[in-house]
């Protein structure tokens, strides 16, 4: 049975933030998957029943930080540095061919007004609905600057047991996990090197914990009924645990004879044998816990679990809050909630744009025809697979549902990476390890060789290193360039499958195909390279789709090779005939497919062909080449040394 696919689609892609161009990670760790994907449903649906939309993160504490230490030695203004980068991101997406019909800006022209608007909609039907509720929380301040400190201006380590990350902030670490700030380990002010001071600030939250066992419920079914990938999944549960501390097994003398002041707990026996594991029912107990464990000297860490989600904040540069309390200080939103629903937003600017209604975009995220496609790197799945998902069913005007009644906000399909290493290290631009900037990579690449590499490398099922021989120090000269091999089916084998077609058709049949039928085995191996491919589409397997044009490209090539060899030592016209038909049933299979990975090289075929644009169109995925030709119209003339896929004018001299 053939996969189903939804009527219409929103395709979003991670947002990058506004104080740095593209590097390799955000065009080979999500937008190149994203705009295959939305390329290809171009072609499935309709292009007039997708929208792809991505932009820039302009506000939140690193975008602020960078600013600040651009400003001490320059006069631009906060909206102008981050136009700058806005820029540069949409030329680094435009040299990759990203496709995206709208990539806006959250602060920027008219997507900040609609954005604006919609981020108080969301909050006030929060507010009205009960799952806000203001918290004092601890802020950090630095006494030498006499400021509260904000996201990036504070580091230290995460106290969640067993995090491997290389730097954490002041509620959040550099994998996504989320604490309170009080539970930072060892934190230092960026502004002044000094550890921080603590004190209360008062801020709005979601409450993320109500909709604890919601979650567990569509986590459940979601592993049961739906194709999401199971690492995502796997992902997710962890953080939906009950509330436990981690205590050294030296301490459990001292957690003994405080047993009965702590709140009522269990022991997870099964859990790490170094520690004693204390397993609360609620967040407020552990807090509680906490607080006595710490009073008397007690070491911890604590475990994943939810905690009340942050909307609000004391940045000035961000959205602003509606004030809803009589008490209100005017607060901006905390940048993560409101980048959740910037898709949202740049949506329904995209629409409005195109002379559509303001409520058009309900049509796209609140039917049940339609299907919102996110894709993410695994750092962010727990603000878009826990606090998104919360946070929109709790946007449902009724009883919140698992899966939302058809006119409700729908909650999307996430499509999460691995990371994709540089040279077997993470590498980040807050790290030491400092990535490539994407339009860098074009200095040796061609956008198809990388965008068809990215796609091969399985971030899907684990984190996969990105090993471009010019980066590697002391390479060997003659040894292979890894970044090539995929891309080497493109300029050298379909390359020449396609040239040796139009070159024999000019020849011997002025440049028209033969009259004939496909041989029977090409048609039956073209047809199921065709629903393998829309099979590991629908499940967004991008690995195998090139491994499946691999396998398919070279038995075409070496059917063309073998067969036209034997037609001319023979001169036997009528097995030139047949082998020419077959081969182009071939092309025709392989650019309709290859059409979302190697968009230009494709279209050129499809230009020389003289071919109907419908050749695209998989309403006729398996009609043969010629239902998209006029038999009167002659193929484009194509000259020598024409290529349809070009290597980088640099690899000509490898």
């Amino acid at each position: 049975m053939r996969p189903l696919f939804p009527k219409r689609a929103v395709v979003t892609a991670g947002m990058p933030y506004g104080n740095k161009e593209l590097h390799f990670g955000h065009i080979g760790g999500v937008f190149v998957h994203a705009d295959t994907y939305a390329r290809f449903l171009r072609d499935r649906i309709g292009e007039d029943n997708v929208i792809f939309v991505s932009g820039t993160d302009c506000y939140g504490s690193p975008i602020l930080e960078s600013y600040r230490k651009l400003e001490k030695n320059d006069s631009i203004i906060i909206q102008d540095y981050v136009r700058s980068n806005h820029i540069k991101q949409k030329e680094a997406l435009d040299d990759y061919e990203i496709s995206l019909d709208l990539f806006a800006a959250s602060a920027l022209d008219k997507a900040a007004d609609v954005h604006n608007e919609v981020s108080a909609t969301i909050f006030k039907k929060l507010y009205k609905k009960g799952a806000l509720k203001k918290l004092k929380n601890s802020q950090f301040y630095d006494p030498e600057f006499k400021v509260l400190l904000n996201g990036r201006q504070v580091v230290g380590k995460c106290p969640i047991q067993g995090c491997s990350s290389d730097k954490a902030y002041a509620d959040e670490c550099s994998l996504g996990h989320q604490y309170m700030p009080s539970d930072l380990i060892d934190p230092v002010s960026t502004l002044s090197g000094l550890k921080p001071e603590v004190t209360d600030v008062t801020n709005w939250y979601f409450d993320l914990e109500a909709y604890l066992e919601l979650l567990k419920e569509r986590n459940d079914y979601l592993r049961l009924n739906t194709n999401h990938r199971k690492y995502l999944i796997n992902t997710i549960e962890e953080f939906l645990k009950k509330p436990c501390i981690y205590v050294k097994k030296d301490y459990a003398e001292i957690v003994t004879t405080l047993q009965d002041q702590l709140p009522s707990f269990e022991i997870d026996e099964q859990s790490n044998k170094s520690s004693l594991t204390l397993v609360f029912h609620t967040l407020t107990q552990r807090e509680a816990a906490q607080e006595l464990l710490s009073s008397h000297g007690v070491q911890y860490r604590t475990g994943k679990t939810l905690v009340p989600f942050r909307l609000t904040g004391n940045i000035e540069w961000g959205v602003p809050v509606p004030q809803v309390d009589s008490d209100d200080t005017p607060l901006t939103f905390w940048v993560w909630p409101e980048s959740l629903w910037a898709p949202i937003s740049f949506t329904k600017t995209y629409l409005m744009e195109h002379g559509e209604a303001e409520d058009a975009w309900k049509d796209w995220w609140n039917s049940k025809d339609s299907m919102v496609y996110q894709f993410i790197g695994e750092d962010n799945i727990y603000f878009y697979g826990i606090a998104e998902m919360g946070v929109f069913m709790a946007l449902q005007d009724y009883d919140s549902k698992i899966t939302p009644d058809d006119g409700q906000l729908q909650l999307p399909h996430l499509i999460a990476n691995n990371h994709i290493l540089f040279l077997d290290k993470k590498a980040s631009s807050s790290s030491d390890i400092k990535p490539p900037m994407a339009k860098e990579l074009l200095s040796y690449y061609t956008p198809e060789q990388l965008r068809i590499h990215f796609l091969s490398l399985g971030l899907s099922t684990k984190s996969v290193s990105f090993m471009p021989k010019p980066y590697i120090p002391g390479a060997d000269p003659k040894a292979a360039d890894t970044v090539l091999k995929e891309g080497n089916l493109l300029t050298n084998v379909f390359n020449r499958l396609v040239r040796s077609c139009f070159y024999t058709v000019q020849k011997y049949y002025d440049s028209k195909i033969p009259e004939g039928a496909i041989t029977p085995s090409i048609l039956e191996e073209g047809k199921n390279a065709i629903l393998d491919f829309e099979r590991g589409m629908y499940n967004h397997e991008f690995h195998s789709l090139t491994y499946l044009l691999d396998t398919y490209i070279r038995n075409a090539n070496k059917y063309w090779v073998n067969s036209m060899k034997q037609a001319e030592s023979t001169g036997n016209d009528e097995l030139r005939k047949q082998v020419l038909i077959d081969s182009f049933h071939s092309v025709r299979v392989t650019m309709t497919l290859l059409h979302s990975i190697a968009p230009t090289g494709c279209e050129m075929i499809q230009a020389y062909l003289h071919a109907d644009k419908e050749i695209w169109n998989w309403d006729y995925i398996f009609e043969p080449l010629t239902f998209f030709l006029d038999s009167n119209v002659p193929m484009e003339y194509l000259e020598p040394k024409v290529d349809f896929f070009k290597k980088h004018e640099s690899q000509f001299f490898i």
